[in-house]
């Protein structure tokens, strides 16, 4: 980590001549998201250079105390290259002056510890590791077991998605890999890997030059098995991530079918995510769904469902419809493809929408009351009454309009006192913010119906035959 203080003046030279320095007033510091970018270096020539690919952290901000400023600097600048060959990191620093305006010096060695830990190493050691750990990649990976591969033939580029225990090597390519779980996956902990259990699947993109083999890193997901009683184990996908540079190129979605594959080869009870991304959860659900579209079990309920939207009359609210499986066919549906319930209930909805006319204006009034008379239960209790629950708008700094809270009396006491009168003016904004949830859930239906159609023309086909 090289930390380099810009310009000298005679005033330095000369140390009876002392230069008076200072900040105009309370220093009001800078926010790490403006002074530090982070690079993904692939050869030594990139290294030092900002002409290599950049990293999008989603927040550096919050690795910076509370206001995620850092104070006591003029002219700050970080840049932190990232070797993509062996995950080493190399910080250069640079800036004016330091002067305490008020409120300290940030002392930033620290800060960059935190995240990047032992990886991170001075600039020699950095441009020794593309030459010395050149193998590191292949050194990892000889002992696990592939599970998918790509490419034409052994000339060309393949990738393949290889297993292995994240345990030795693997272990301790996870570590080396941690700064990016915690640079590019907002909310992310470094997962336990002394905890017994965990898998790690890698996508490997593998080349063939003057017949020497080369390997490098695309991609992770980090899995746990984890028992589930009385004799079966459930799998958890904890941590995906593709590096920024192979993003866009399908290796995620590769990276769930595999851990799809997997789940059904070795009869796990099913597969759930800890704490998905919007985005990964609509490559799930897309995945999920064009796997549904083609197993038959589903169709008679489907048709079934859709034939009810159908002849149902939903707009005067004199009758109810719910849009919910048949439980045996939940249970069928986590035996032979390992979605759990909560999953399928999602991709039910979706499915069920693609299987509408997008002509029948009736149907799909319907289909957007189900949905309505769903969100409005889980937050607010059946449809008959709320449980005693009541939704209220509340202030937020993030967003005042879509920010609302649910509260609800305890059980026990004198009725009266449990009694809540809402006014006109709060039923309104209640029924507002309701809209608004069911109108973001119908986007997110349709956004993966489409991607299912896109993907899925021959399936949903056969569907509709």
């Amino acid at each position: 980590m090289a930390l380099k203080q810009k310009g000298t003046d005679a005033a330095a030279a000369d140390p009876k001549k002392r230069r008076r320095v200072g900040f105009s007033g309370i220093d009001s510091g800078v926010e790490a998201n403006e002074c530090m970018k982070v690079f993904l270096a692939k050869n030594p020539d990139e290294a030092g250079s900002e002409d290599c690919t950049s990293i999008q952290p989603f927040d550096l901000n919050h690795f910076f105390g509370e206001d995620g400023k850092i104070y006591g600097y003029k002219n700050l600048k970080i840049n932190v290259w990232i070797s993509a060959i062996s995950f080493h990191g190399y910080a250069d620093i640079s800036f004016d002056e330091t002067s305490d305006g008020g409120k300290g010096i940030t002392d930033l060695k620290p800060v960059l510890q935190s995240i990047f830990g032992e990886n991170l190493v001075e600039k020699e050691e950095f441009l020794r590791t593309f030459s010395k750990e050149c193998e590191y990649i292949r050194d990892t990976v000889t002992n696990a077991n592939a599970i998918k591969h790509g490419g034409t033939n052994e000339s060309e580029t393949a990738v393949e998605i290889v297993r292995a225990e994240l345990q030795g090597p693997t272990a301790f390519l996870y570590s080396r890999l941690v700064p990016l779980v915690l640079l590019l996956v907002e909310g992310s902990t470094p997962i336990d890997i002394g905890e017994h259990g965990w898998d790690m699947l890698l996508v490997v993109k593998k080349t063939t030059q003057d017949a020497v083999s080369k390997f490098q890193l695309l991609g992770f997901a980090a899995v746990h098995n984890f028992y589930h009683y009385p004799e079966s184990t459930r799998l958890r996908i904890s941590q995906i991530l593709v590096l920024p540079p192979y993003q866009g190129e399908g290796h995620g979605l590769c990276l769930l079918e595999a851990i799809n594959s997997i789940a059904q080869s070795e009869n796990i009870y099913d597969v759930t995510i800890e704490d998905p991304s919007d985005y990964l959860q609509y490559v799930r659900s897309s995945i999920d769904c064009l796997c549904l579209l083609t197993f038959d079990p589903i169709k008679p309920a489907l048709s079934a469902m859709v034939s009810s939207l159908k002849e149902t009359n939903l707009s005067k609210r004199t009758c109810s419809l719910k849009m919910v499986p048949p439980a045996d066919l939940t249970e069928t549906v986590r035996q032979k493809l390992k979605i759990n319930k909560k999953q399928f209930l999602r991709c039910w909805e979706i499915l069920i929408y693609l299987s509408l006319d997008s002509e029948d204006r009736k149907s799909l009034d319907n289909f957007r009351a189900c949905i309505y008379d769903r969100i409005k239960g889980e937050i607010l209790g059946g449809a008959t009454g709320t449980n005693g629950k009541r939704l209220v708008q509340m202030p937020s700094s993030l967003n005042e309009e879509e920010s609302f809270a649910v509260y609800w009396t305890q059980d026990g006491g004198d009725a009266d006192d449990q009694t809540v009168e809402q006014q006109p003016e709060d039923l309104k904004t209640q029924e507002e913010q309701l809209n608004e949830l069911v109108d973001n859930q119908m986007e997110e239906i349709v956004g993966v119906a489409n991607n299912v159609t896109s993907r899925g023309k021959d399936k949903l086909a056969e569907l509709s035959a």
